[in-house]
């Protein structure tokens, strides 16, 4: 089957969730609207072509399913692709986390954009700083904790989040890594030290063989100051 991922085509955003656990399990796909421009994606989202209307990218079409929504897809790839364990109680763990990480997501987000999506930054620059100096001091060392604990706590010594291969799940935390240092250089550079296993889960990921070949791609779309996570220096506190 060959997958069909529509997403926004200047960022990284949650469709590079997708687009990783794609390229590790060697799936065939096009990311349409890069090629092929948004009107695609528009129609599904307006419920034209098909009868379960997503409310948002990213979207996956593999064959006359529609799916939507990052951790939904992921579930689904992750049981057809090896991405996730195959009994049931791994699963909803994996699906756990990576929901976990999703919330999480959204409050990197709001650092930069706390009033509204529709404003622009500079609108909304007072809030941002205000935001920021909660974000960084306690909410992300909060989250890398609890990261920390789970590879501390998973009985196959921490290589990964989930038993003892690799999941989508460890997908998703190295692109929340790579978002992370991206946005807060000066505050992870800080933090990281005191994380070794998530650091080291990181660089294993970087370091496989089709995680490496796609970050060096042209579809590896850089990080910019219009996706998820944003470099802004006055908020790297």
């Amino acid at each position: 089957m060959r997958y069909e991922l529509y997403y926004w085509p200047s960022i990284q955003g949650r469709g590079e969730f997708i687009r990783l656990a794609l390229e590790e399990a060697a799936a065939s796909y096009t990311d349409v609207v890069r090629e092929d421009g948004i009107s695609g994606m528009l129609d599904l989202i307006a419920g034209t072509s098909t009868d379960h209307p997503p409310f948002a990218p990213p979207i996956l079409k593999a064959g006359k399913r529609v799916i939507a929504q990052t951790a939904n897809i992921l579930m689904f790839l992750g049981a057809r692709h090896r991405l996730a364990p195959a009994g049931e109680d791994g699963r909803m763990w994996t699906h756990q986390l990576q929901l976990t990480m999703d919330d999480f997501l959204v409050e990197a987000h709001d650092v930069h954009h706390p009033l509204a999506k529709s404003l622009y930054y500079e609108e909304q620059r007072k809030e941002a700083r205000r935001r920021a100096g909660d974000f960084v001091p306690e909410r992300l060392p909060k989250f890398l904790d609890y990261i920390e604990r789970v590879l501390q706590q998973n009985p196959s010594g921490g290589n990964h989040l989930v038993g003892a291969r690799l999941t989508y799940a460890d997908l998703s935390l190295f692109q929340h890594v790579e978002g992370l240092r991206y946005a807060f250089p000066n505050a992870m550079a800080r933090l990281e030290p005191d994380y070794p296993l998530l650091v080291g889960l990181h660089a294993r990921v970087a370091n496989r063989p089709r995680i490496r070949a796609y970050a060096a791609s042209d579809q590896r779309i850089p990080f910019n100051e219009d996706g998820i996570y944003r470099h802004y220096p006055e908020l790297d506190v």
